[in-house]
């Protein structure tokens, strides 16, 4: 069929397909675009809802945990997520801040967003089988938001700090007798966006078609042109490990990330 298409409608067709990909990754850059405060210790409470006794109270634990076991788990908050989900957001934080060892990825971030309420377990590579997506998930219904709901932020926190140490630390039986939820669901956004451009493309190469079946001779050529799609890790969270506008090191305090990364492993949760 593609034969009796002129080579002009092919083109045009080839620059309307081109456009939605550039316009496919034009939603991942402009996601890319996004500020992160500095990595200063295991606790960084940018958006100030703890008071410095429990900021110290929870970096303690956290710290004598890293110093058995070298996993190393930070706690963060932001004033807001820029307009990205709470999943693209933690997943680009956890690698500008590069958080666990480079060999063996074992970093854990625990992020929440008061204005979104949301809240995020991000594991890291090394740490997936350790921390499953459905452990990660128990411990945000059941220990984090129900107190975050009151407004307590340093009891859910603390309770969350506590239920990913003692996974962890292999003394996981309350939370494997815990029911597990369902796992994360695709982002909608996402999801609308990815429907829309494939749509534009589909409408383009059918009129397209027509208009060159209703006149013109055809030649030879043709080819296959591959319409990228939302991968499991969402639009944008798949890129190479590295900092989007963080260090690996040298921050206040003499505490850095071990230059691990995160493949997206976790769950969100929201109150």
């Amino acid at each position: 069929m593609s034969r009796n298409i002129p080579v002009r409608v092919r083109l045009a067709l080839a620059l309307a397909v081109i456009a939605a990909c550039l316009a496919f990754y034009a939603v991942g850059a402009l996601a890319a675009e996004l500020s992160f405060p500095t990595l200063t210790g295991r606790v960084v409470d940018a958006a100030g809802l703890l008071t410095p006794d429990q900021r110290h109270a929870l970096e303690a634990k956290l710290k004598a945990h890293e110093d058995k076991t070298s996993d190393q788990v930070v706690v963060a908050t932001v004033p807001n997520l820029q307009g990205t989900t709470i999943e693209d957001y933690a997943n680009r934080l956890f690698r500008a801040w590069k958080l666990g060892q480079a060999k063996t990825n074992n970093g854990v971030l625990l992020l929440v967003a008061p204005q979104e309420r949301k809240v995020r377990i991000e594991v890291g590579y090394g740490l997936e089988g350790a921390l499953t997506d459905a452990q990660s998930r128990t411990i945000t219904a059941s220990a984090i938001t129900p107190r975050f709901k009151t407004g307590d932020w340093f009891g859910g926190l603390d309770a969350g700090v506590d239920g990913i140490l003692a996974i962890l630390s292999r003394d996981a039986q309350e939370w494997q007798r815990a029911p597990q939820p369902k796992d994360d669901a695709a982002d909608p956004l996402q999801v609308a966006i990815f429907v829309i451009l494939l749509l534009i493309v589909v409408t383009v190469a059918w009129r397209m078609a027509r208009l060159g079946n209703r006149g013109g001779r055809g030649r030879r050529g043709g080819g296959i042109v591959i319409l990228p799609g939302p991968g499991s890790g969402g639009w944008g969270g798949g890129f190479s490990d590295g900092g989007f506008g963080g260090s690996s090191g040298g921050f206040d305090g003499g505490f850095s990330g071990g230059g691990g990364s995160s493949g997206g492993g976790g769950a969100s949760d929201g109150w």
